[in-house]
């Protein structure tokens, strides 16, 4: 005899019915999508609930288990599909805008974005746009940091997609892809502080803190004998003159401008002052922590073609570039401090 039935102080395992009924409901869905009894898109739950006489709570497990395997498509707004016949998102088979500056720092993010969209257009964000203008369009890319709120309110209004690149949403919520700045910027200033840098430098324009707070808590976890300034690009020679020995930038734009104001003193990088940046890679010009162009754009392509019904963001994190713009000063952080890091960035 079994030992499970003679035993009296072992309990039972017995299957439950929903289990029971999720199963051969299962299996009918799956033979009603084979023989064609099924196609294209599903009715809604309650239709097929009524249709196979069980509750909503068994359907649901049953799609959700067809679902995982790859036999249904379900998402939430569109329903469920039968794999492979659920039409294009409108965002996907339509037309983008890209929003840009007109000092644009990564044009080539624009080129990849292009690849996938060959009807991509691009416009100003300062320049007005009359309502017929924004109607061809079926999802926006604002690259623009200044996109005025009127409209990105209108856009909004419209329930059209619009993806925030390589900066934080302020007023209205959006999905956003982002350069990971704080861990990229955390990761230099580490690397800095081991090259024998005390006198740094925080380069970003009026009115954005991300590069200098981030950086002066990296400073913080590490020593106690480094200080932290903060200054715009253009004023980056008189803070060399000031005895300041390393300047890290939050981005490709901040450190051209930087490094022409360097020239224009003939300040040279690294002899005299080292030069780092974060940011996505258009081209690189110093050394530091950049996201691939491609990348950016194969995460902002996913989010238009996914279309996630709440605001996401993707936080992108960079790999080490060296352009030969971090020279070491000697006197770096002795092996007490430096256990558990790595020059390159990767803690062990």
């Amino acid at each position: 005899m079994n030992a499970a039935t003679t035993d009296p102080g072992r309990p039972r395992r017995r299957q439950t019915g929903m289990s029971y009924k999720f199963q051969r409901l299962r299996e009918k869905l799956r033979r009603a999508i084979e023989t064609g009894e099924l196609t294209g898109k599903l009715p809604g739950e309650r239709s097929l609930a009524r249709r196979f006489h069980v509750n909503a709570k068994t359907l649901s497990k049953a799609l959700t288990d067809l679902a995982a395997e790859g036999v249904l498509d379900r998402s939430i707004g569109r329903g469920t599909y039968v794999k492979g016949s659920a039409p294009a998102s409108p965002a996907q088979s339509g037309k983008w805008l890209v929003l840009c500056n007109p000092d644009d720092e990564s044009p080539c993010l624009t080129e990849h974005l292009r690849s996938s969209c060959p009807e991509l257009q691009t416009a100003l964000s300062a320049e007005p746009m009359r309502p017929s203008f924004l109607n061809q369009f079926t999802a926006v890319i604002n690259q623009a940091s200044d996109t005025p709120d009127p409209l990105l309110r209108d856009l909004l209004v419209r329930n059209m997609p619009v993806i925030a690149v390589n900066h934080e949403p302020k007023t209205y919520s959006m999905h956003a892809v982002m350069v990971d700045v704080a861990l990229c910027v955390s990761r230099l200033g580490r690397d800095l502080l081991l090259a024998g840098h005390r006198r740094l430098c925080a380069v970003e324009p009026r009115g954005r803190a991300t590069v200098c707070h981030t950086l002066r808590q990296a400073v913080a976890r590490y020593t106690s004998d480094a200080t932290v300034e903060t200054c715009e690009p253009g004023e980056v020679a008189a803070m060399a003159e000031a005895g300041i020995t390393a300047l890290m930038c939050g981005s490709i734009h901040d450190a051209r401008q930087a490094r022409a104001a360097l020239a224009a003193r003939n300040i040279e990088v690294p002899r005299q002052i080292s030069l780092v940046a974060v940011g996505c890679t258009c081209p690189v010009e110093c050394s530091g922590y950049f996201v691939e162009c491609d990348k950016i754009a194969e995460s902002v392509v996913s989010l238009l073609h996914e279309t996630p019904p709440r605001p996401v963001s993707l936080w992108l994190p960079g790999a080490w570039v060296d352009r030969g713009t971090l020279a070491p000063l000697g006197g770096g952080l002795n092996l007490e401090q430096t256990a558990g890091l790595r020059v390159s960035g990767v803690i062990v």
